[in-house]
């Protein structure tokens, strides 16, 4: 009985971390500028890849694999947000200029039931 709720919340886990990978490839492909893409990378490696690899944890049991993988996510953890930090912040230093709704989108979608501004 023990397996079968170990596998089911293994799977839930796994099928979770495709839904943020996709998600997460999705916005990195759409995204307008580098830094929200940046944003949705770091999504992907947090959320995505931690779910991989909690369903992983299920699967390997109180194991030495057990261990290896929450070191594997520890680094993960630490090293995701430094890199996406450093390259946001070398971006920056190039010169490139964040993404702004241009002025015409801005007064269409100020009001609140839909009617154009005056």
């Amino acid at each position: 009985m023990i397996d079968l709720v170990l596998d089911v919340l293994s799977w839930i886990s796994i099928l979770g971390g495709i839904f943020f990978m996709m998600v997460g490839t999705v916005g990195v492909l759409r995204m307008p500028d580098v830094y929200t893409r940046l944003h949705a990378a770091g999504m992907t490696d947090t959320m995505g890849a931690g779910l991989l690899l909690l369903g992983m944890c299920f699967q390997a049991g109180l194991t030495l694999v057990l261990v290896r993988l929450i070191v594997v996510y520890a680094f993960l953890l630490f090293t995701s947000p430094i890199g996406t930090h450093a390259l946001a912040s070398a971006a920056l230093s190039g010169g490139v200029e964040p993404y702004t709704v241009p002025p015409c989108r801005t007064e269409k979608s100020n009001s609140l039931n839909g009617e154009q501004n005056s």
